[in-house]
């Protein structure tokens, strides 16, 4: 029997991701003279306002201000129409610095806080991601590169969106078409929705989606309320760290729940979870299955994880507990050994804050990398 399943996600002008994006901003911003600063930012906005606050501990001076209205003009928000934009939204700042009582335990090495961390790999795409959230991922980041190339191709298009994918599966797990494709994107009020509708097909859908993976039974709702002018902060109130499912696996893997937006890599919430997606992603891509969950705990104050599990749904070529086994042999998941496997104390958090933390080719996303598979390999 054949099954359906569903990820959504949104594209950076989303206000959730406006949120993330000034959070992860901040981040950058302390760790380019300060990369041992204690940084948990939170940020919200909407209709004419960033509020920003948060316990940050840093040797680092930054202007708040100006890193909230550069990434704000970054996204795209750059007109008055829009009830939000970079020149004339008021910027609260209600920052402090961190407490004393988690330094205890940060300090000589441990968790900056308890917490459950998934990581999740599969070989349905070559990113080795589930499909639906890849391809969903991909359209709304398609959407933001039209806009933003200003080639006359789409002007219309305003920068926040949301998309969806439905994907048939078949019993065995393996993806056979793209069933319904929801693309939901802000435009300018002279736009017609005929028009919108076909260019999303043409321009964003065709681009993005293998023509294998379409067919005539291909459902399309381009904008089905009919009309999506006001969005962004103006139409929505936005939140750093409400969009983990999408900043994660589409729901296709479970998430630990804790965001990573604005946090520093000594909260394990962020660089654990990344650990833990470089640790499934080199499984399967040393072959030793097909898919693979790894579950990391932490205890505050504890440097050693206190459990790891892994699941590899039966698809495992050695038993799930070897492979367990393997993880603690070769891979330092203690933060500090993660931290600097993979060189998380640099200012490489705002490009993360859209489009996914995983299943991304840029070189800065350590947590991608296959450079595990050699060792991983040898338990074959």
């Amino acid at each position: 029997m054949s099954y359906f399943f569903s990820s959504e996600s949104v594209s950076e002008g989303h206000p959730d991701k406006v949120s993330d994006a000034i959070s992860d901003g901040i981040l950058d911003a302390i760790f380019k003279t300060d990369p041992n600063a204690r940084v948990a930012c939170e940020t919200f906005v909407t209709t004419g306002l960033v509020l920003v606050g948060g316990e940050i501990t840093t040797k680092a001076y930054i202007d708040v201000q100006d890193v909230v209205r550069s990434t704000v003009k970054n996204i795209g928000y750059t007109k008055a129409e829009y009830k939000f934009d970079a020149e004339s939204c008021s910027v609260i700042n209600a920052i402090h610095s961190q407490s004393p009582d988690i330094a205890l335990g940060v300090d000589t090495g441990g968790a900056g806080d308890q917490g459950i961390m998934f990581g999740y790999a599969c070989d349905q795409t070559p990113e080795l991601m589930p499909m639906p959230i890849m391809y969903a991922h991909k359209l709304v980041k398609k959407l933001a590169d039209i806009r933003k190339r200003n080639n006359g191709l789409m002007p219309y298009l305003r920068p926040d969106g949301k998309s969806q994918v439905t994907i048939e599966y078949d019993e065995n797990n393996n993806p056979l078409r793209v069933d319904t494709v929801v693309v939901s994107t802000q435009h300018d009020a002279d736009a017609k929705q005929s028009v919108i509708k076909e260019d999303v097909i043409e321009n964003v859908v065709k681009s993005v989606i293998p023509e294998k993976y379409i067919d005539k039974k291909t459902k399309y709702y381009v904008n089905p309320t009919g009309r999506f002018e006001i969005g962004g902060p103006h139409g929505d109130s936005g939140l750093t760290g409400r969009k983990i499912i999408v900043d994660t696996y589409g729901g296709w893997a479970p998430h630990g729940g804790g965001a990573f937006s604005g946090k520093d890599p000594s909260k394990v919430d962020r660089s654990a979870t990344y650990a833990a997606r470089h640790i499934a992603k080199n499984v399967v891509g040393a072959k030793l299955a097909k898919e693979c969950l790894v579950q990391l705990a932490y205890a505050i104050g504890v440097a050693e994880p206190v459990s790891v599990f892994v699941n590899t749904k039966g698809t495992g070529v050695i038993p799930d507990e070897e492979i367990s086994k393997m993880i603690r042999n070769e891979v330092d998941l203690t933060p500090k050994g993660i931290i600097k496997r993979l060189k998380l104390r640099r200012p490489i958090y705002q490009m993360t804050s859209a489009y996914g933390h995983f299943g991304r080719n840029e070189k800065e996303f350590t947590w991608e990398h296959l450079d595990l598979v050699p060792a991983f390999k040898k338990y074959a």
